[in-house]
């Protein structure tokens, strides 16, 4: 179901497979600690969205790492997009899905610096009419449930960027991409602005996390990574289930357009 591999002719039939839903996995290149690969955000996302397509029927869009990481570019390896490119390259994309018949475009979200982009990009979809409906998922959506059964099988307390959780996945997805050896710095919050509680600063993460890397990787398992990897697939599908069944967005969304013309 990968857009990339598939031949013109397949390509058609596929749309109409999928009910012209596409998947959009975003990621970065940055940073993950010293012992996980750069494009580890854009792997995770490219991994789930695959599993999921190939259960619930979409096509996925290559992967695409032209998101926001300016917070990482004090570290090599870092592809920092420029703002203004970053968010007319996207626009760009949509629209080019949507003319190749995929009206209904999944962002599948691997990466939390992209979230205040990912949730202005779609709000600002209200300024111009557009003939295409994006929902914005976050690949690293756990129920309370599982959450609860990921409690009692995590080690760390403080889990987050190339820690216990994302090094199990790619533990899972690509084993031999993993360097646990590797690993010098801390992966604890330093705290440094802690004396501003409720503020947000540019500089947040950096006080933090000045090694891009929070929690600690050598507890990481492939175990574990595939039990994450299993739940986020099951969840991703029963999120395109859901896009592939809703009428009501795109009424709304031409009803809110009518109003604005009349």
């Amino acid at each position: 179901m990968k857009w990339s591999e598939l031949t013109s002719v397949d390509f058609k039939r596929v749309v109409d497979e999928c009910e012209g839903v596409c998947l959009l996995p975003l990621g970065v290149i940055e940073k993950h600690g010293e012992h996980l690969p750069l494009g580890t955000d854009l792997f995770t996302g490219d991994g789930i969205a695959c599993r999921a397509a190939e259960i619930e029927k979409a096509i996925v869009f290559p992967e695409y790492y032209f998101t926001q990481i300016h917070e990482a570019k004090h570290q090599p390896g870092c592809i920092a997009i420029k703002g203004e490119i970053m968010w007319k390259l996207l626009e760009n994309v949509c629209e080019e899905i949507s003319r190749n018949g995929l009206k209904k475009i999944i962002f599948v979200n691997a990466h939390g610096g992209n979230n205040s982009f990912l949730n202005y990009f779609v709000q600002m979809l209200l300024e111009t009419k557009k003939d295409y409906i994006v929902y914005f998922y976050q690949a690293w959506s756990l129920s309370r449930e599982f959450w609860q059964k990921w409690e009692s099988v995590r080690q760390t307390d403080e889990d987050g960027h190339a820690g216990e959780s994302e090094t199990s996945i790619m533990m899972a997805l690509m084993p031999d991409s993993v360097k646990i050896d590797y690993i010098e710095s801390s992966g604890h919050a330093m705290g440094r602005l802690s004396h501003l509680p409720g503020l947000t600063t540019p500089i947040n993460w950096y006080a933090n996390y000045p090694n891009h890397y929070a929690g600690d990787g050598h507890y990481g398992t492939k175990e574990k990574g595939e039990m994450l990897i299993e739940h986020l697939v099951n969840v991703l599908v029963d999120v395109i289930k859901t896009v592939k069944a809703d009428t009501e967005t795109e009424r709304l969304y031409r009803e809110f357009f009518s109003r604005i013309d009349h």
